[in-house]
């Protein structure tokens, strides 16, 4: 019974829109379903969608470069393991999303013109301190979570046209990706999301099949793990990978019922995990050590129109990615300016178009793709998506009166508060010492190198010589 009204407390603003809907879908019903269908999403199945085709994107391409860093067995362990973690975090955030909201909406706060974000879920429950460290590392990470995708952007291009180079194909698509800005909020990435994975599933495949078929180059050597750095910082890009639940709550709020997430990000992660694996196992095998001078598996496989065709589609993918991690900056910069609940679909455009401008000037700084995975994972996201949510779980559930009227209890099969504490414990314990501590050291010393290699504001980062 109590969960029914907790149901409904939660529900109650979403119920209105609905009705809403319902009234508007009265007055033009072909128009609005079409509308529906392809613009407003808000189910569960648009939420594992969203999950799914965010969490896999380019990083796709680079963890067979982590696996010649780490070795085959190395590199499965740390997929499953990094999984798991990243789902127990995204389960802590779900949670504490619903116990702020249901706060809130019993003291009749309305939330229809507004979108929950992380700092404000923990202004909320824990104050402004963790509201701004909260911000700090969520805004940071997915500031170069975009870098990320417009350097990707350019690393992928470049083998299907090499007119140009990388640093011009960054100025192009991030002229491309600037679009994102008319895109109002994740309800509205309903079939941008189920294309986006449609598009990562068949890239994932073409690797795994290709690098079967073409079998192992003459002389392949699998020597990883060989040194500490290459071995952590290997660890930090899968970390990365599993990471991507920056955007949870706001994919929470796009939901109808939002307290029907708790398992959608495992539920996610499963299906995640039968692209990665495969496909970075494949190329590892077929390749090996040559994938630790190629950061992007798709360098190495030969030229044909299935490889062409990926390039492409993983370009869709991360303009609908770059569009993922973006808007929640659009969201935090709104209300700064305070324009983020006004009607106004342009007049909220224009106003976000300045977010795009540092992405795309420090994706032409640090055009490293690959490398800058692996120290974005270990600086950023070990406290965005692992320690921070660990650590605001435990103490918004401190006092045995928080315990006890929590909105969401503990699963029993954990050990119900004694288990959930000893879990969030460990997580907070591995993520500094092994994820930011080692994870942080190994990474930046394979940065540093990058830089002193290649150097600052490179033209085009691990291009091959131009043939004559």
């Amino acid at each position: 019974m109590a969960s029914e009204k907790v149901e409904t407390v939660i529900a109650g603003n979403y119920l209105e829109m609905e009705r809403e809907g319902e009234e508007t879908n009265s007055n033009n019903s072909v128009r609005n379903k079409l509308s529906n269908f392809f613009w407003h999403g808000g189910s569960v199945y648009d939420a594992w969608f969203s999950c799914s085709s965010n969490q896999v994107a380019q990083v796709l391409l680079t963890l067979p470069y982590s696996f010649s860093q780490l070795g085959m067995l190395s590199g499965i362990l740390f997929q499953l393991f990094y999984g798991l973690m990243g789902s127990w975090t995204a389960y802590l955030i779900s949670v504490l999303y619903v116990e702020y909201r249901t706060r809130k909406e019993r003291e009749k706060v309305d939330f229809r013109n507004h979108v929950i974000q992380w700092f404000e879920v923990l202004d909320g429950l824990l104050g402004k301190h963790w509201r701004n460290i909260g911000l700090f590392f969520n805004c940071t990470f997915l500031l170069f979570g975009s870098v990320i995708q417009l350097i990707a952007c350019a690393s992928n291009i470049y083998y299907i046209n090499d007119n140009l180079d990388k640093r011009t194909w960054t100025y192009i698509f991030g002229a491309c990706c600037a679009t994102t800005v008319f895109i109002p909020s994740f309800h509205n990435y309903r079939i941008w999301s189920f294309v986006g994975l449609l598009m990562t599933t068949y890239t994932a495949w073409y690797l795994t099949i290709a690098s079967l078929l073409n079998g192992q180059v003459e002389g392949v050597k699998h020597s990883g793990p060989t040194t500490m750095v290459l071995y952590f910082t290997g660890a930090t890009n899968i970390l990365y990978t599993f990471g991507g639940h920056a955007v949870t709550v706001e994919i929470m709020h796009a939901m109808w019922k939002p307290q029907k997430f708790k398992t959608i990000y495992l539920i996610a992660t499963i299906y995640v995990l039968t692209l990665t694996l495969p496909s970075a196992s494949a190329v590892y095998w077929a390749f090996g050590d040559a994938l630790l001078t190629h950061s992007n598996a798709l360098a190495l496989l030969p030229k044909t129109k299935f490889r062409d065709s990926a390039v492409i589609l993983m370009l869709i993918h991360q303009f609908i990615t770059f569009g993922f991690a973006c808007t929640p900056l659009y969201f935090v910069w709104e209300k700064f300016i305070r324009v983020h609940e006004t009607k106004s679909l342009f007049k909220r455009a224009m106003a976000r178009l300045p977010v795009v401008i540092p992405i795309w000037f420090l994706a032409i700084i640090f055009p490293f793709f690959g490398p800058i995975n692996s120290s974005v994972g270990s600086l950023l996201v070990s406290f965005t998506v692992y320690i921070i949510p660990a650590l605001a779980h435990m103490l918004t559930f401190a006092s045995p009166s928080a315990r006890e009227n929590a909105v969401e209890q503990p699963p029993s099969f954990l050990g119900r508060w004694v288990g959930l504490y000893c879990t969030n414990i460990f997580v907070v314990a591995w993520v500094f010492i092994v994820g930011f501590g080692f994870g942080g050291w190994a990474s930046m010393v394979n940065f540093v190198h990058q830089i002193n290699t290649f150097g600052l504001f490179t033209k085009c980062y691990q291009c091959p010589p131009h043939k004559a």
